[in-house]
């Protein structure tokens, strides 16, 4: 009797067991409708040989990661009106926001995933799912925040993969060069033209695509991650900044908060840098015109003119990056627009040229700014 009733749990853990794997495998997809509206913001100069920056800050949402296709066809749409009104060239640069590739994350999960309110949900769903990769993910966790880093580190090959084919394949569709905001993988690198991710540290890197969609340089890693990332993301300043040559001219990247050091601005001017696109991320309903959050975990954040809290996110954007650049740079910063769970991005990109600074008009929607060299 007693192997009987063995035998029959024993056949019931494995139907169970079998039900939770086919229902892990289970990805049904929901009804999607999206905004595809963008605004032109700022416009300034005169279409000329030498090309322009184009910054395209787009509303995102969960949802609109549930497949490439998806988040293709958005990034598009707003590159097709850019098009139709003569803003897209051979020497036209695009800048994207930070983070618009660190969500890739949620790609190809379950509809519950996208259809909470709340991230600690979202993430619940992401580990209910991938079981075996969730756990894999823990023991090769770093950091203060290991969830988080095991979240990004469990679906890096899957993410890389994606934000390759996705921004080359925009890049070469409309034969621009393209600088893909920001994604958080772990040890990044080109190797023979791929981006790989290696068993490191996470690192919040950028990369730049040429019109024929391959990769100009290697990842550009953050020197300088704020606070509420520093929990799982490391300082990429063990790899100097660098700089790309594109048709518009030699080009840069300052990931995030980067754009505040003027150190970094003297970094790329002795590489000869003429273009530096700033892909910025700034969490929290209404943060625009709250008080400045500062960096106080970065020690290179005592030699700023500013204090935590002396002036608003908008101002304290607007004077560090003016102010460390100097008179000499033509820079943007370009924001990332929407609502992520109950985590809202907020910010209004805008452009400093000789000394100039450029905002243009504000907006609740996707936004273009465009300025030519």
């Amino acid at each position: 009797m007693r192997k009987v009733v063995s035998a029959t749990l024993a056949l019931v853990l494995i139907a169970i067991l079998c039900g939770y794997g086919f229902w892990t495998q289970k990805r049904p997809e929901g009804h999607y409708l999206s905004d595809l509206r963008i605004e032109l913001a700022l416009n300034d100069g005169a279409p000329g040989e030498r090309g322009n920056l184009l910054g395209i800050e787009p509303r995102l949402f969960p949802s609109d990661y549930q497949n490439l296709q998806r988040l293709q066809r958005k990034l598009s749409a707003y590159l097709e009106q850019a098009r139709a009104l003569g803003l897209v060239n051979a020497r036209t640069v695009v800048i994207l926001p930070e983070h618009i590739g660190t969500w890739l994350w949620a790609r190809g999960e379950k509809n519950e995933l996208y259809q909470v309110t709340q991230r600690r949900e979202a993430w619940q769903w992401l580990e209910l799912s991938n079981p075996l990769r969730y756990g894999l993910a823990m023991l090769a966790a770093t950091g203060d925040d290991r969830r988080a880093d095991a979240h990004l580190r469990m679906k890096a090959d899957q993410m890389a993969a994606d934000y390759q084919t996705l921004f080359g394949g925009l890049a070469k569709h409309f034969g621009v060069t393209l600088v893909a905001g920001s994604i958080v993988l772990p040890a990044p690198h080109v190797e023979r033209g791929v981006l790989r991710t290696g068993s490191g540290p996470l690192y919040n890197t950028s990369l730049v695509f040429a019109g024929d969609g391959t990769v100009l340089g290697q990842p550009q890693r953050q020197q300088y991650p704020d606070s509420e990332m520093r929990r799982y993301i490391q300082g990429g300043g063990q790899q100097p900044l660098h700089v790309v040559q594109t048709p518009a001219g030699r080009l840069g990247v300052l990931v995030g908060s980067d754009s505040w050091y003027p150190e970094n601005y003297r970094d790329l001017a002795a590489q000869s840098a003429q273009l530096i696109a700033n892909p910025v991320f700034l969490s929290g309903k209404d943060s625009w015109d709250s008080p400045w959050r500062g960096n106080r975990h970065q020690s290179v954040a005592d030699g700023l003119a500013l204090r935590q809290g002396q002036a608003s996110e908008r101002s304290a954007w607007q004077q560090l990056t003016l102010a460390a650049g100097g008179r000499q740079v033509t820079s943007m910063s370009v924001f990332l627009r929407g609502q992520f769970w109950e985590l809202a991005a907020d910010g209004q990109g805008f452009a400093n040229r000789a000394g100039q600074h450029l905002t243009g008009s504000p907006s609740q929607g996707a936004r273009l700014l465009n300025l030519w060299l």
